[in-house]
């Protein structure tokens, strides 16, 4: 009983961290024309990382331990600063149901990752599923036909830096607190804000209403990463890990209300292949587990 309590919560913290990130991406979207790209990522960097570097010296924690320069932490600092590139502009250029649907592919693309860098054990029938669920990105870019957008690139920008993220953090020295690698990843979207400016519009005042949609992006998004981390410590990865999918529905969801997006037939056969193919990937992660 106290194990399958414990799934109960932690499927609860995973389906609050999917609902808080999918606000997030809102509060993003919604910004987009009002304030530049770079200062919403800067300013998101700036906050974020005083919330979480009060919140570990609170827990009596140094900032920077000396693990903190470990080589996969460094990758880490990187593949964040790429996928806030990515993520910002993604939302900025393309609809919402779009930009979820795509990043959805991400446990999947992460499993690949690890059979080749980590040699972790994937079977004939996970391998299928990965291909299936990239087949399915490919059905949604449609490249190389009519209907092809250049600007959905940048969301495959976003999965890379995403999954190359949770590679490093798979490498990292156990010694680190997750509030210390947050720290960390908040900071690296200060940079990524500073690069989007130099290379885009400089920053300008944001009106009340854009003020209260930032805070909006950065209080759901700092909410979120913190019930992911407590959902994959309190319960069994492989029961919560599968609730990661409720992202699609809540993008999904929102993408219609908010911003009246309607995918086409091909979106949604594209968003199916996806979903499909990381909940079989999960369910034979779990089976492999459990043996």
């Amino acid at each position: 009983m106290p194990l399958a309590s414990d799934n109960l919560r932690g499927i609860a913290l995973m389906l609050l961290a999917m609902a808080t990130f999918a606000l997030g991406d809102v509060g993003i979207k919604l910004l987009s024309g009002a304030v530049p790209p770079g200062q919403i990522m800067g300013t998101m960097g700036i906050v974020g990382t005083i919330v979480f570097a009060i919140w570990t010296r609170a827990r009596g924690l140094p900032l920077l331990p000396r693990a903190i320069w470990h080589p996969a932490i460094a990758l880490r600092f990187v593949a964040e600063i790429m996928a806030g590139v990515g993520m910002v502009l993604s939302l900025t250029l393309n609809p919402l149901s779009l930009v979820t649907a795509i990043l959805q592919a991400g446990p999947l693309v992460v499993t690949m990752g690890a059979a080749y860098v980590f040699g972790e054990q994937v079977g004939p029938r996970r391998w299928l599923s990965i291909f299936v669920g990239l087949f399915g990105v490919l059905v949604i870019l449609r490249p190389g036909f009519e209907g092809f957008s250049p600007q959905a690139l940048w969301i495959i920008v976003a999965l890379m830096g995403l999954s190359i993220r949770d590679l490093a953090t798979r490498a990292a020295p156990a010694s680190l607190d997750n509030l210390q690698v947050a720290t960390i990843g908040f900071f690296a979207l200060v940079p990524t804000g500073a690069l989007l400016i130099a290379f885009g519009t400089p920053p300008l005042w944001p009106t009340i209403g854009d003020w209260a949609t930032l805070g909006l992006a950065i209080f759901a998004t700092i909410a979120g990463y913190y019930a992911i981390t407590a959902a994959m410590r309190v319960g069994e990865i492989s029961a919560v890990t599968p609730f990661r999918y409720s992202r699609l529905v809540f993008g999904l969801v929102l993408g219609l209300i908010i911003f009246h997006e309607r995918p086409d037939a091909l979106s949604y056969v594209g968003t199916a292949l996806i979903f499909a193919a990381g909940l079989y990937s999960a369910w034979r992660e779990r089976l492999h587990s459990r043996r």
